[in-house]
């Protein structure tokens, strides 16, 4: 499951505004009605069914400990854009709201795993349901390098994308000066004389 939405609110906040209590109990009451709260909306995820839930923001720890006892992994504060491209991948909707129920929100792949690339550590999924989006890890000696080199497949992808977008094509590597020759060497067979040999002067050097 993909998700947008606060996991949060086990702990009490007050923002602009004071709460005045006689007790110490009192204090306690709201902190159980917080974690009630918090425990009604896990329950209503839990119905979906997960078997991992990815959030793009924080996931206390009461949540987390809800959904660790029902075996669902959580994966907290991922990163909005990937969130869109990793729900893209895995064929789900990201979801803030959790009313209704449906098997055909949630995304899914062959296996999630957490690996090593230089000296950071991501999380891979593998096996993803649909291929609308990949990531690609560019590794270099140096700032410089990589920064020509994502240039370099930035051009790249935008020459694929235009490609699949016009299916038109001009070949390139000489290819028009070529024909433009082989045309004008045929007219040249066709005329007598001096005229004959200016016309093939000029194929010749269309060709070099």
């Amino acid at each position: 499951m993909v998700a947008n939405t606060q996991m949060d609110a086990d702990k009490v906040k007050i923002m602009g505004s004071k709460v005045k209590v006689d007790s110490i109990m009192k204090v306690a009451d709201i902190e159980e009605a917080e974690k009630q709260k918090m425990k009604r909306k896990v329950d209503k995820i839990l119905a979906y069914k997960p078997d991992v839930f990815i959030n793009r923001q924080l996931v206390y720890n009461y949540p987390e400990q809800l959904l660790a006892d029902a075996g669902v992994m959580v994966i907290e504060h991922a990163d909005f854009d990937g969130m869109e491209r990793l729900a893209a991948v895995l064929g789900a909707e990201i979801l803030s709201t959790f009313d209704d129920p449906k098997s055909d929100v949630l995304g899914s792949c062959a296996g999630i795993e957490e690996i090593m690339i230089g000296e950071d550590k991501v999380i891979k999924f593998a096996g993803c349901q649909r291929n609308e989006a990949c990531s690609i890890v560019l590794r270099g000696s140096g700032n410089h390098i990589l920064d020509e080199a994502e240039r370099s497949l930035h051009d790249a992808i935008c020459v694929l994308v235009s490609a699949v977008k016009n299916h038109r094509t001009i070949y390139g590597g000489g290819n028009a000066e070529i024909r433009m020759s082989l045309a004008v060497h045929d007219l040249a067979n066709t005329v007598e004389g001096k005229q004959a040999l200016a016309i093939e002067a000029f194929s010749r050097a269309l060709r070099q």
